[in-house]
């Protein structure tokens, strides 16, 4: 079954005040540590969808299909309807967000791998029982995710459908996300 995964980096950053994704940790930007952890072999396409020339340009050295979000403060929504129109026919669609600097390769393979597993359901990395990201969503769910408005993402389609979701526990700092400059500075430890 063809599988895609979109990238989402097209934010605004409005909490951290700047292009968070150049922001580096332990030496590395979190948009080169996100590419990174896409196990590119499992999908048929990744799509990157950015508002940033230079995310375009990095996409581009993954041979992964940049995906340009001319309307950023449209909201997730709109990232979300660009990456799946990006991915064009495939049975399921990860959606991995690039401000996660210590989620491992290693653990979104065994995602795609619990979700092969299951393809009917819907797929998270989760600690504690508590759902994070990255999410992998059979094609049966993408009419739900191409409707949602604004700043409404794929959480709105999970909490209609908690029955059909799938959890992948992982280690928490690997969900960890930076919004903030303080919290980027407490994954610098």
């Amino acid at each position: 079954m063809k599988l895609g995964c979109v990238v989402m980096a097209a934010g605004n950053a409005r909490r951290f005040g700047e292009n968070k994704l150049a922001a580096g940790v332990r030496g590395r930007s979190l948009i080169l540590r996100a590419l990174e952890a896409v196990p590119g072999e499992e999908f048929e396409r990744v799509a990157v969808v950015t508002q940033y020339p230079q995310i375009i340009d990095l996409a581009k050295q993954f041979h992964f299909t940049p995906c340009q979000n001319e309307h950023p403060d449209w909201g997730i929504s709109h990232t979300i309807q660009l990456g799946l129109e990006t991915l064009g026919d495939c049975g399921g669609a990860m959606f991995l967000v690039s401000d996660q600097p210590l989620l491992r390769r290693e653990s979104v393979q065994a995602l795609v791998a619990l979700w092969r597993s299951q393809p009917e359901k819907i797929a998270a990395l989760a600690h504690g029982g508590v759902r994070g990201n990255p999410c992998l969503f059979p094609a049966r769910f993408f009419p739900e995710l191409q409707a949602l408005r604004e700043d409404h993402g794929g959480n709105a389609v999970i909490r209609r459908h908690k029955e059909d979701l799938i959890l992948l526990e992982v280690a928490e700092k690997e969900l960890s996300d930076v919004d903030t400059p303080e919290a980027l500075r407490e994954l610098q430890d």
